[in-house]
């Protein structure tokens, strides 16, 4: 029989030991509470930073510096209204030369693109047929005369036999009816002699003003009839733009308003007309009005047929402050800009006059004068009241080159 010795049971804690644990825990645990806390504040100290901050923001800068495209300076000068047009040019003075008479063309002076004065030879027919018709003419003429002269000498030899009774009142007569043809005959004969030499003429063609052939329609050798084309020439001294307007606008559109305009070719350069007619009568379909503007053309850069993009100038003002549309604002129903006086924000009422809204600027009439900065842009914060510090030089409103090409952009964009 084996004996087995078995485990000791553990000892039980002392009741001393037992003192001295509860406190060390507690001491632990205060020790953990300390730290913990000394952790959390650790952590909420940098808090208040981003409250002050935000607090700076509501309060804002003490002063706001603009850039140069938030300020305008005022600037004084015309505004204008335009109408947008656009058509095409035609010279005033425009004609088609035709053969008065037949035969076949000997030579042609001139071609096309050649400038012409009045009067200069274009071309010259076949005479010989007309020189022969003159000369027979002539002849004609020269028998009536004879004839006359015949008639004349009889009638005088029958009145001095009158006087003697050696002829009767009846006989005498008929010597002065024979004058009387005689002298008629002489008339007609001369007259055909007259459309003889006009035709004879004719066959020389002639140009009946200044200007440059813009067609040749024969060419030598080529026979011609009456009334059949030879030559076209026009005079560019002088155009016309025939232009459409809408019926609505016409009421806009005044005899001698300025009418300014480009073609393709001369981007740069701007023309100038005015106002000459109005069509009384709406073009069928489109119910527009033809509208036709004389333009002076004396360097002869324009030419025939050349397509007009421009406006008509149907309203003008004196020489006024000008401010941008941009730079207005509504409050209180009344207009306004914000100024900048002393470096601070003012609210300015201002009365507009002539708007031009396809420039962006209107006439002020009250409120404002040249060289006033104003503040063009929409700034969160820049109110009335707040210190703004502008740019060196604050840029004036910049005026269109010309009212001709807002009204091409326009038309192009349309």
């Amino acid at each position: 029989m084996k004996l087995e010795t078995l485990p000791l049971s553990p000892k039980s804690p002392s009741p001393a030991a037992r003192r001295w644990k509860k406190p060390a825990i507690a001491v632990v645990v205060l020790a953990l509470a300390g730290g913990g806390w000394t952790v959390m504040q650790a952590k909420k100290a940098p808090a208040p930073a981003p409250a002050a901050a935000k607090a700076a923001e509501k309060k804002g800068p003490d002063t706001f510096e603009l850039a140069s495209s938030d300020v305008a300076a005022i600037d004084a000068r015309a505004l204008s209204v335009s109408l947008p047009l656009s058509g095409s040019l035609a010279p005033v003075a425009q004609a088609t030369i035709k053969a008065k008479v037949s035969g076949e063309v000997r030579e042609t002076t001139v071609r096309e693109g050649m400038a012409v004065t009045a009067g200069q030879v274009l071309a010259r027919l076949d005479q010989a047929d007309w020189q022969a018709r003159a000369s027979q003419q002539q002849a004609a003429v020269e028998e009536a005369q004879a004839r006359l002269a015949m008639a004349n000498r009889n009638h005088a030899n029958s009145q001095a036999l009158l006087k003697q009774n050696f002829i009767s009142q009846t006989q005498f007569d008929t010597t002065a009816n024979a004058v009387e043809l005689a002298r008629a005959a002489v008339k007609a004969a001369q007259a055909q002699l007259d459309l003889a030499r006009i035709a004879l003429n004719d066959s020389v063609i002639r140009a009946p003003f200044s200007g440059m052939v813009s067609k040749r329609h024969v060419q030598a050798g080529e026979k011609v009839a009456p009334d059949m084309p030879v030559f076209t020439i026009v005079n560019l001294s002088e155009l016309t733009l025939e232009a459409q307007v809408p019926a609505s606008d016409i009421p806009r559109v005044k005899v001698g308003q300025e009418v300014a305009f480009t073609v393709d070719g001369f981007r740069q350069r701007e023309f100038t007309g005015k106002v000459a007619r109005i069509n009384p009568a709406a073009e069928a379909g489109s119910r527009a009005m033809l509208v036709y503007i004389s333009v002076a053309n004396h360097d002869g850069a324009l030419l025939g047929g050349m397509f007009a993009k421009g406006g008509i100038v149907t309203a003008r003002s004196p020489v006024m402050p000008l401010v941008p549309l941009s730079a207005v604002r509504e409050e209180q129903g009344k207009q306004v800009v914000y100024k900048i006086d002393k470096g601070n924000v003012v609210a300015q009422p201002i009365k507009l006059g002539l708007r031009n809204e396809d420039q962006g600027y209107a006439e002020v009439t009250e409120g404002l004068t040249a060289g006033t900065q104003v503040i063009v842009a929409k700034l969160e914060g820049v109110k009335p009241g707040v210190k703004v510090k502008a740019p060196a030089a604050a840029p004036s409103p910049q005026q269109p080159s010309s009212d001709v090409q807002q009204t091409a952009a326009l038309a192009q964009r349309g």
